[in-house]
Order: structure tokens, then C-alpha cells, then sequence
């Protein structure tokens, strides 16, 4: 049986079917009904963050609060990411501006992100990745000094805490994937936590076909909003949340304990006052005896299935071929870990013999 880089986190099934139950009675499937309102009180309860709400996927959430913000022009945002991030602003009609990443974080380095901002510059959107967060403080300083909102993907972030303080309380505001591989999943579904209650009320509106009430419709939507099985499944996973991270803690733990103080070999950092998620586990080959293709290789031949994430940048993506500004080259750290990277097998149920036979393959030498 092959072992793939992550596996959904589900509940009991009948936890779920009692959780869904009442559906039958209802059949209020869709449109915020009651599973949707109980999810968005629970996250925010759990995030304590200010507005919320729920969207589809994390993706359409990107896209409409791109959108809410009523942006036009360019967006400094990081190519270390997945393909989402990249084309939501460029889907919204804006353009990306690629900043580099800082080697120990593989997030957006503040130290050139100043050097970006020109007159054209609309809004920054960092990334946080593999649960690492991004440098908040200095980010937030630079765009207030120029007068700039701060979207935050935090796609990887869920359940990640600073100092207490949740990945969804920075920035203008932070979106959220729930889709199946992550941490938290509702199957499919996002959200966008925000500190406004005006922006909440337009993304309310945007995901809803731009309709605020039975006669009153200010703009052109779309349609983004979250069923109520996605909402029931979120339910149930969010009651589960702290005991999935604690067994993701131990799988990380083991990895640690077998990987670190090989040479060639860079593990994740630990960021000070940062709660992990855990939410993968990135290895970087950096002067090992075997490149990253090759300990792919050679996982994969052992029906081990890891990830090159993020591998290809997504300013080398073909999609993107010939536009100004879509060069790896200027973001050669970037550049540099996408051709190293590789996010090991990460989930909560994965038995520590499995971690210790790819350590074991790892660091066999031929």
C-alpha cells in the first residue's frame, strides 16, 4: 500500500452522520443555513478573531478578497507558494510582483519587499508556508508606512498561534483553505477572517452573486459560498483539531529525531512563541550526498509518495511564459529551495515504524 504525502483527517462516521442528520429533517442544503452560522461562531470562538466567513474553497476566497478590497495595479506576493495564490491576482486583473524568500523561513524576506514598492504598488500578499508564519511585525510596519493593505494566504496556517495570538488576526485580513489535505478540513471550503465589518459585508455579498438582500444587488458576484455537508464535516473535524495536531507533533518529533545533524540535510526551523500546526514537513538537500530527485526516486520506487513543494516557483509556471516579471532568476532563493524541497509523509495517522523506514531510506547510503 503506498504512502502518500498527507491523508484527510476524518471523523468518526457516525459522529458525521449524526452531525448531517438533521439535513434530512431541513433540507436546507446550501445558503448559509444552520451548520454554516454553528461552523463561522465555532472558528471564530477557536481563531478568537474578529468578522469571518465561510467560502467554498480557499481559493475563491483569495479571488473575492482580492476583489473587496478593490484593487488595481500590482501585488508584491511571494512565487514560493501554490499555483492559487499567483493566479488569484492575476484572475482579479492585478499583477503579481515577485518578492524573495528568507532561506530559514521560506517565507516573504521584509529585508526586499521596501525595494518593490513603486507608485503601481496596490496591496503585499505574503504567504505563510508549512506552518511557518510570516515576518508580521516588519511586513505590517512597511505597508503602513506607504499606505498599503496586507493580505496574508494562510492556507498552511490554520491552528498556528503567536504568542496566543492566531495566524487569522494578521494583516487587513487572512484567508484560510479547508480543503481535504490540510490540517483543518471541510472537505472543500475556505474562509477569510478580516477587522472590518464593511469588507465583511461586501465578501458576504461578492460570494453570494453580489445580491445584500431580496432587491438590493451593489455588485457583481459570484457564487462562493460553503453547502452545509462541507460545514457539517468542519464541525466534527474542528472537535478533533488539538488531538490530529498533537499526533502530527509526534510524527514531526520522530522525523526530527532521526533526520536532524545529518549532514546535507536542513530541517524546518522552530519559530520563537510559535504554536505549529505541523502541517508539513519540509526537508531541504543542501550538499547530501543525493540530490532531492533522487531521494524522490527513491522513496517512490518503496511506494513512498512525497511532494516537491513547492516545485516549480510559480514564476516559472508555462502558463506564464513571456510575461514581464515571471523570472525565477529574480528570486534565486526561491529558486534555489524549490530545486532542494521536499515535504516528507505528514499526517496524524502515519505509524512511526513508516517515519522510521523513510529515514531509513533517506539516509541509506549505496
Amino acid at each position: 500500500m503506498s504512502v502518500f504525502v498527507t491523508r484527510s483527517s476524518m471523523p468518526p462516521f457516525e459522529e458525521y452522520c449524526e452531525e448531517i442528520r438533521e439535513l434530512w429533517d431541513s433540507h436546507w442544503l446550501t445558503n448559509m443555513g444552520t451548520k454554516h452560522r454553528q461552523l463561522e461562531a465555532e472558528l471564530k470562538k477557536y481563531l478568537n478573531c474578529g468578522p469571518m466567513t465561510l467560502f467554498t474553497n480557499g481559493h475563491l476566497a483569495l479571488e473575492n478578497v482580492i476583489e473587496a478590497f478593490d484593487l488595481h495595479g500590482e501585488i508584491i506576493t511571494t512565487p514560493f507558494t501554490f499555483a492559487s495564490t499567483t493566479h488569484a491576482i492575476v484572475r482579479s486583473g492585478c499583477t503579481p510582483v515577485f518578492c524573495d524568500i528568507d532561506p530559514k523561513t521560506y517565507t516573504l524576506d521584509p529585508e526586499k519587499l521596501e525595494a518593490l514598492i513603486t507608485e503601481r504598488t496596490v496591496a503585499i500578499l505574503p504567504v505563510h508556508v508549512y506552518g511557518n508564519l510570516c515576518d508580521v511585525d516588519r511586513i505590517g510596519d512597511i505597508a503602513k508606512r506607504h499606505g498599503l493593505p496586507v493580505i496574508y494566504d494562510a492556507a498552511h496556517a490554520f491552528g498556528v498561534f503567536r504568542d496566543g495570538v492566531s495566524a487569522a488576526c494578521f494583516g487587513d485580513a487572512a484567508m484560510f483553505s479547508f480543503h481535504a489535505t490540510k490540517v483543518f478540513n471541510t472537505i472543500e471550503g475556505g474562509a477569510v477572517c478580516c477587522h472590518s465589518e464593511e469588507l465583511l459585508q461586501r465578501l458576504c455579498d461578492l460570494k453570494n452573486f453580489g445580491i445584500h438582500s431580496e432587491e438590493e444587488v451593489p455588485y457583481v458576484g459570484g457564487n462562493a459560498k460553503m453547502n452545509e455537508f462541507c460545514a457539517a464535516m468542519g464541525l466534527c473535524n474542528l472537535r478533533h483539531l488539538e488531538s490530529e495536531i498533537a499526533k502530527r507533533r509526534l510524527v514531526a518529533e520522530r522525523y526530527d529525531t532521526r533526520l536532524a545533524g545529518t549532514e546535507g540535510i536542513r530541517l524546518n526551523g522552530k519559530q520563537p512563541g510559535v504554536q505549529s500546526n505541523y502541517a508539513y514537513y519540509p526537508v531541504v538537500f543542501d550538499g547530501y550526498p543525493y540530490t532531492r530527485d533522487e531521494i524522490f526516486a527513491r522513496l517512490a520506487a518503496e511506494g513512498i509518495i512525497p511532494r516537491k513543494y513547492f516545485y516549480p516557483l510559480t514564476n516559472a509556471f508555462g502558463c506564464y511564459a513571456g510575461r514581464p516579471g515571471f523570472d525565477p532568476a529574480s528570486t534565486p532563493v526561491a529558486q534555489r529551495v524549490a530545486a532542494s524541497v521536499l515535504t516528507l509523509p505528514m499526517y496524524a495517522d502515519l505509524p512511526l515504524e513508516t517515519v522510521d523506514r523513510i529515514c531509513e531510506l533517506i539516509l541509506e547510503k549505496d
